[in-house]
């Protein structure tokens, strides 16, 4: 299997859609027009894998402020369950970390407290547990972690010195 990242585009936005009633179904799922939305937005950066023509993940990030104001944070990452465990989110977050990284300051995210597999990659990305927003995930209820990631120099920043 040879999945690629690239940018999301809005005629993406109905299999994301798809997806997020799939994943998250008891927390509100955002819909096609949400998407659309999001990609419309200048600081927003939405990406996709795709397992050749078949649309199997995204994620998004808005990157906020201005130096030395500046931070992230991880608005989504989904996977089709059918090709979880794979790598598939590790890379998806790769690439929207580049892009914080890119931007500067620390990135921010909120997680189910009972996602454990997502809890793990975040740890394994230096993300920390800050904070606990309870009754966060609407309509289910479900409390989130707010996680944060230190500010990181982005690689070409290190080369360029």
């Amino acid at each position: 299997m040879t999945v690629g990242i690239e940018p999301m585009l809005p005629a993406d936005a109905e299999r994301c859609a798809e997806l997020e009633r799939a994943l998250f179904a008891g927390d509100g799922p955002w819909s096609a027009q949400a998407f659309r939305s999001e990609l419309a937005s200048p600081h927003v950066h939405y990406v996709v894998a795709r397992d050749g023509d078949l649309l199997v993940g995204y994620g998004g990030i808005a990157l906020l402020g201005a130096s030395p104001s500046t931070e992230s944070e991880i608005h989504t990452i989904g996977t089709d369950p059918g090709y979880q465990r794979r790598g598939i989110g590790g890379a998806l977050l790769g690439r929207l970390l580049a892009l914080a990284d890119r931007h500067g300051g620390p990135v921010f995210l909120e997680v189910r407290t009972d996602n454990e597999a997502a809890i793990a990659l975040y740890r394994r990305e230096g993300f920390e547990i800050v904070g606990t927003r309870k009754n966060y995930y609407q309509p289910s209820g479900a409390d989130a972690y707010t996680m944060r990631r230190p500010t990181r120099i982005a690689a070409e920043d290190v080369v360029g010195r």
